[in-house]
């Protein structure tokens, strides 16, 4: 029995979430995320393991694994049925059945990764998952979500509460300072080649010791 406590929480690791992993099991979206991350990896020399935030069923994972087979990867993952789907890949290391909210790292990985996650975090919340991205990075942080200058509430399938957009990665580099900005980019819905949902990515580097 799970012991969610925020409505986020409670819509993502419930039948809500059931939903949406059902919408997105589809081999062919993974081709456009090879391309993606084949574009954000050249600015990440060295990197052998990737922690995934809200890895969902993989699809991220797969194309990560492609491009760098011989990566450690591992997931955290907070709904039930996607963690099941996880367990079955040979690509995945290790998943974390766990929401962001309570997940304690016990180490670090190269890369920390968040695509699509951030923007259904409360903003009541959403300090505690850059707080995590930052100590469970030993290097590297990639975040591509939906962006806005400033933070406001979408609507989401009809709910309320569910999707926020906002600077992420201008507020995590405010609250680090030792974290830099890498590169970033955007990914357009018209992409002759590899269309995707309109994100904008961010990589940001934590300074060396």
């Amino acid at each position: 029995m799970n012991s969610f406590v925020t409505k986020q929480e409670k819509a993502w690791g419930g039948t809500f979430g059931d939903q949406y992993v059902g919408r997105n099991a589809a081999a062919e979206l993974i081709p456009p995320l090879y391309a993606f991350f084949s574009k954000v990896l050249c600015h990440a020399p060295g990197v052998s393991s990737i922690v995934e935030l809200g890895a969902n069923i993989g699809l991220n994972l797969q194309a990560l694994h492609a491009i760098i087979p011989a990566a450690e990867l591992e997931a955290i993952e907070i709904n039930a049925t996607a963690c099941t789907i996880l367990r079955q890949l040979e690509a995945v290391n290790k998943v974390h059945e766990a929401s962001l909210l309570e997940f304690n790292p016990d180490r670090q990985y190269d890369l920390a990764l968040i695509r699509g996650v951030l923007i259904h975090i409360h903003p009541e919340s959403v300090a505690l998952i850059y707080k995590l991205l930052y100590n469970i990075s030993s290097r590297y942080i990639c975040i591509a979500e939906y962006y806005n200058p400033k933070p406001i509430e979408v609507p989401y399938r009809g709910e309320k509460g569910l999707l926020y957009k906002r600077d992420f990665a201008g507020e995590l580099l405010d609250m680090f300072p030792d974290v830099r900005l890498v590169d970033y980019g955007f990914i357009y819905h018209r992409d002759p080649v590899f269309p995707q949902d309109d994100i904008t990515w961010f990589l940001l580097e934590k300074a060396r010791p």
